[in-house]
């Protein structure tokens, strides 16, 4: 159930399990995918990890992780191929045994029969004791929520229709807000102000993001970010004032 609007910040991270992201065979689709999800509904995503399929580094990378953020989302891993060992290494993590999980099977049964659910197949209804199932209407294999471990589809269509099913569920903080204030100055040219501006404006953030306009070069777009609706409002007055004097500067030396 969403917790929407809380105080204490939610914050998360994303492990990408599979060495065809690491190899370059493979380009990743899901970690924007699930940082914008996340920032539009009020949870900080606040670290990615992209680890091989290696069941020690697996495990390491999601116990460091879920013990220092409230959610972690996996991606990748739980298909029928012997390289597809994710859910063995979450329950390793949890300390919990794993096997056929009756509520798994039966939704592969829908799709597969006699046969074609074979023993490749059967691996994706393997599911780590104590889980709750994170069902898709895309290819009807489950992924699955541990503790506060949600592991997913790494095929980007798969893992949306996963995590869209587990996003209510999910406990929510206030949402970042943000307002994008195009310069028409370069970088170098208001870098200190806006650090000065970070420093007169503690509840907001700033920053800054070059570009280059094929009719006037480069240019900055700044981007001010707060939860609080009027922090970000006296915050990007500021930079629109900075701006103001940055530029009446330049125009006369």
């Amino acid at each position: 159930m969403n917790d929407a609007g809380s105080d204490t910040p939610v914050t998360a991270a994303i492990l990408v399990i599979g060495d065809e992201i690491l190899s370059g065979r493979t380009k990743d689709k899901n970690i924007g995918y699930i940082a914008e999800y996340l920032t539009a509904i009020g949870v900080d995503l606040r670290e990615v990890r992209v680890v091989a399929d290696v069941e020690d580094d697996i495990v390491a990378a999601l116990n460091a992780l879920r013990h220092r953020y409230s959610y972690v989302f996996t991606t990748g891993g739980i298909g029928p191929t012997h390289d597809d060992i994710t859910a063995d290494c979450v329950a390793k993590a949890f300390g919990v045994p794993i096997d056929y999980d009756p509520r798994a099977v039966a939704l592969l049964k829908q799709r597969f029969q006699g046969p074609d659910l074979n023993e490749a197949r059967m691996r994706m209804t393997r599911i780590p004791h104590g889980a709750d199932l994170v069902t898709n209407k895309v290819s009807l294999a489950p992924g699955f929520w541990i503790g506060n471990v949600i592991v997913m589809a790494g095929v980007p269509s798969i893992m949306q229709a996963m995590l869209d099913e587990v996003g209510p569920k999910l406990k929510t903080g206030k949402r970042m807000l943000s307002e994008s204030v195009r310069a028409d100055a370069r970088e170098g040219d208001i870098g200190t102000e806006l650090g000065e501006l970070a420093k007169a404006h503690p509840d907001a953030s700033f920053g800054s993001y070059p570009f280059f306009d094929d009719k006037s070069g480069p240019n900055t777009n700044v981007v001010i970010r707060s939860r609080d609706p009027q922090a970000l409002a006296a915050a990007t007055a500021a930079v629109h004032d900075m701006l103001r004097r940055v530029k009446a500067k330049l125009k006369a030396s």
